[in-house]
C-alpha cells in the first residue's frame, strides 16, 4: 500500500484529503508541523510527500531543506499543495530541482481529482 506523508495544518483539508485518498486506497499520515513530519518520515519512510509551504515554527521550505540533508530520503518525491500562490514564490527552475520538488500546486485551483492523477502519475513514473 502507498504511504503518503501528507503535511497540512488546516484540519478541515487534512480530513478531506484523509477521507478522499484512504477511499482510493493510499494510506495517509498527516501533521501539520515540520518537525514532526521528519519524526514521522524516519519512522514510516514515506513514498510520497504532499507539502503546505505555510506552516507555523518552521515552513516547508525548511523543511523540504532537513528532509533532503537525509541520504535515504534523496528519491521521495515532493508535490506542493499550498494556498500560496505560485507568482508570489519566485523561485527559478534549479530551486526547485536543487529540492527535488515534482510539481508546485495552488490549492484553490486544483481539484482533488486532479491531485489523484497527479500522484498516480508520479508515482508510476517511480516504479519505471
Amino acid at each position: 500500500m502507498t504511504e503518503i506523508l501528507f503535511i497540512e495544518p488546516d484540519r478541515v483539508l487534512a480530513k478531506t484529503y484523509h477521507d478522499y485518498f484512504t477511499e482510493k486506497g493510499f494510506k495517509l499520515r498527516f501533521t501539520g508541523k515540520a518537525q514532526e513530519a521528519i519524526a514521522l518520515a524516519d519512522k514510516i519512510t514515506p513514498d510520497l510527500v504532499i507539502l503546505e509551504l505555510q506552516l507555523k515554527i518552521h515552513n516547508g521550505i525548511d523543511f523540504l531543506y532537513e528532509f533532503r540533508s537525509y541520504p535515504d530520503w534523496q528519491d521521495i518525491p515532493v508535490i506542493i499543495l499550498t494556498m500560496v500562490p505560485p507568482n508570489e514564490f519566485p523561485q527559478d527552475k534549479e530551486f526547485w530541482k536543487s529540492l527535488k520538488i515534482h510539481k508546485y500546486m495552488y490549492k484553490p485551483k486544483i481539484k482533488l481529482n486532479s491531485l489523484f492523477i497527479e500522484i498516480n502519475e508520479l508515482l508510476a513514473q517511480k516504479t519505471l
